[in-house]
C-alpha cells in the first residue's frame, strides 16, 4: 500500500506559521467532519469553491489534521511563481504545482498542463492528496462558477493508468469553505468536508479509457452539488443579504446555535428565494429586502427592533458599554503599540492591492495580502522586540506574543462594547415614532417568516430550544447561560452571539453592489 510523501520541513514551518496568523485574522474557525477525511496512502483530491484566493488553501492545509495527512499537495496559477516576493517564495515551498490558465496568456498556446497533470498523477498514485479548486478560479461572487471538468478527467485517467489492479481506489474529497465576511478582522469561517466520493476501475468501468464525456459531466455535476450543498451559492448578493435576516428573524440574536447550524439555516431561506420570486415565498424575499433598507439606513441590527427599550434603558446601558469600552481600551493601550505596524502594515497592502482593478478581480485577494503581510510585519515586531529586550530574550520571545493576544483579545471586547455604544445612541437619534413603525412592520414580518419557514421550510416552531440542545459540544456552541458567560472573558476567543460581527464600529450586513460584481 502506498505510503505517501512524507512532509517536508517548510510545508510543516508554513503549516504551522499560518495556523498562528489564521486563528489571529479569523475570530473563529470552525472544521465539521473531519472523521471522513481518508488518511495518508490513500489517492484523494480535494475540492473546495474558490472565492478567497491564496487563503482558501492555507485554510485547507490547516484544516485537515497531520494524523490524517502528512501533506496537501497544492496547485496556484503559474503567473504566482518565479517572482521576487514572499508570496512566490511561500507557494514554491510549500511544493506547491504550477497550473497555466488560458487567460493568463495572450493566444493560449502557453497553457500546456500535461507535465501538470502527469506530477499530480503521480502523487495519487504515491499515495499523496491533492487540492484541485474546480472553478479554476477565485472571484470575489455570490455564486459559485461552473466546474471545470479536470477533477472528472484526473479520476479517469488515474483510473485508465491502475486497470489491472483491482484493489485500486481514488476518492474525491469535497469541502465547502463558507466565510462570513472573508475579509474583515476576526470574522468566522466554517469549513465542511462532505463524505468522500470513492472511484475504483472496478466500480467505475465507465470511466475508464475510452470514455464517454457525459459520464466526466455527471461527475463533475455531483461535485457541485455536494460542494455547493454546504455553503453560500445566490444568483446575487441581495438574496444572500435577506437570507441571513431571515434566518435572524427566526433564530434572533442569542440563540445557541454553531455556526454551522447558522449557515445552514441561512442556506434554507437562500434555496428557498432562489426556487421561487412569485407568491408567498417572494413577497417575503421583497419585504425583507425593504426592512433590511431601513435598518442599513439607520445603521442599526434587527434585535434592537425586535426588543424596543425605553429611553432610560438606553441611557443607562449606554454608560455601562461606554465604561467597560474605555476600560479595556485602557488596558490593551500598551499592547496597541505592539499591533500598530501590524495593523498598518495590512491596511495599506490591502489598500494599494484594491486600486489595482475592479472588486470582482481584486477582493477575492484582500485577505491574502492582509495575512501575508500581517505575518511579516508581526515577526518584525517580534525581533524587534527580543533584540531591544535582549538580556531577557528567553522570557521575552514566549511573552510579547502572548502579551499581543491578550491586548487583541481586549481589544475585541473593547470594540464590541464600542459598538453597542454606537448602536444605542443612533436609537436616540432615530426617535420613538420611527422605531414604533419599525417595531410593527417587523413585528409583521416576523409572522409572514415564521409561517414560512414552520409552515412550508419545516423549521422547528421553537428555535432557540431546539437549536440549544441539538448536536455536541462542537466549536462556537454556547452550553447553557453559565457558559455563555465564561466564554465573555475566554482568553482563547471571544463568545459570539451573532456569527455576522466582525472587529468594526458598526455592524457588517451590506455587500457590494450588484453592478461591482
Amino acid at each position: 500500500m502506498p505510503q505517501g510523501t512524507p512532509t517536508p520541513w517548510s510545508y510543516a514551518l508554513i503549516r504551522l506559521l499560518f495556523r498562528f496568523v489564521l486563528k489571529i485574522f479569523y475570530g473563529t474557525i470552525v472544521v465539521e467532519n473531519g472523521d471522513v477525511i481518508p488518511t495518508t496512502g490513500r489517492p484523494c483530491i480535494v475540492c473546495a469553491n474558490h472565492s478567497n484566493s491564496l487563503t482558501d488553501a492555507l485554510l485547507l492545509v490547516t484544516s485537515i489534521p497531520t494524523r490524517k495527512r502528512n501533506m496537501l499537495r497544492l496547485t496556484a496559477k503559474a503567473t504566482q511563481f518565479g517572482r521576487r516576493t514572499f508570496t512566490s517564495w511561500l507557494i514554491e515551498a510549500a511544493g506547491t504545482v504550477p497550473i497555466k490558465r488560458r487567460k493568463d496568456y495572450a493566444d493560449g498556446s502557453e497553457a500546456d498542463n500535461s507535465q501538470v497533470m502527469e506530477m499530480l498523477m503521480q502523487a495519487l498514485e504515491l499515495g499523496d492528496a491533492v487540492c484541485l479548486f474546480p472553478e479554476g478560479m477565485s472571484r470575489y461572487h455570490p455564486t459559485i462558477a461552473p466546474l471545470k471538468t479536470g477533477v472528472a478527467r484526473i479520476v479517469s485517467d488515474v483510473l485508465t493508468r491502475n486497470r489491472n489492479d483491482p484493489d485500486f481506489e481514488i476518492d474525491v474529497l469535497p469541502c465547502s469553505v463558507t466565510y462570513m465576511h472573508r475579509q474583515h478582522f476576526r470574522s468566522d469561517v466554517l469549513v465542511t468536508f462532505h463524505a468522500p466520493m470513492t472511484f475504483s476501475p472496478k466500480n467505475n468501468p465507465e470511466l475508464l479509457e475510452p470514455v464517454n464525456f457525459d459520464h466526466i459531466r455527471t461527475v463533475t455535476a455531483k461535485l457541485h452539488e455536494k460542494i455547493s450543498s454546504g455553503t453560500f451559492d445566490s444568483p446575487s448578493w441581495d438574496f444572500i443579504r435577506t437570507a441571513k435576516l431571515a434566518s435572524r428573524m427566526y433564530a434572533p440574536l442569542g440563540t445557541m446555535m454553531t455556526l454551522g447550524d447558522h449557515v445552514r439555516l441561512t442556506r434554507t431561506f437562500l434555496e428557498a428565494f432562489k426556487s421561487t420570486q412569485e407568491g408567498d415565498v417572494g413577497a417575503v424575499q421583497t419585504t425583507l429586502k425593504a426592512y433590511q433598507d431601513k435598518l442599513a439606513k439607520h445603521v442599526i441590527k434587527d434585535d434592537r427592533i425586535r426588543r424596543p427599550l425605553p429611553r432610560r434603558t438606553i441611557l443607562a446601558r449606554l454608560a455601562v458599554r461606554l465604561t467597560w469600552a474605555v476600560c479595556l481600551t485602557t488596558i490593551s493601550l500598551p499592547g496597541l503599540l505592539l499591533w500598530l505596524p501590524v495593523f498598518l502594515t495590512a491596511f495599506y497592502a490591502a489598500h494599494s492591492f484594491t486600486k489595482a482593478g475592479p472588486i470582482f478581480d481584486t477582493w477575492d485577494e484582500i485577505a491574502q495580502y492582509k495575512l501575508i503581510y500581517g505575518l511579516l510585519s508581526g515577526l518584525c515586531v517580534w525581533a524587534a522586540a527580543v533584540a531591544l529586550t535582549w538580556p531577557i530574550a528567553p522570557a521575552s520571545a514566549v511573552l510579547v506574543p502572548a502579551f499581543m493576544w491578550m491586548s487583541l483579545r481586549w481589544l475585541e471586547d473593547a470594540v464590541a462594547a464600542g459598538r453597542a455604544c454606537a448602536a444605542l445612541a443612533r436609537l436616540l437619534f432615530v426617535g420613538k415614532p420611527e422605531l414604533k413603525r419599525m417595531h410593527e412592520e417587523r413585528r409583521e414580518l416576523h409572522g409572514r417568516v415564521m409561517e414560512l419557514a414552520v409552515g412550508k421550510l419545516g423549521l422547528p416552531e421553537d428555535p432557540e430550544t431546539y437549536f440549544a440542545t441539538v448536536g455536541g459540544r462542537e466549536k462556537g456552541r454556547v452550553q447553557g447561560s453559565w457558559d455563555s458567560r465564561r466564554r465573555y472573558f475566554s482568553i482563547r476567543r471571544r463568545r459570539k452571539r451573532d456569527w455576522n460581527e466582525t472587529m468594526r464600529l458598526y455592524d457588517q450586513v451590506d455587500y457590494p453592489l450588484e453592478d461591482d460584481q
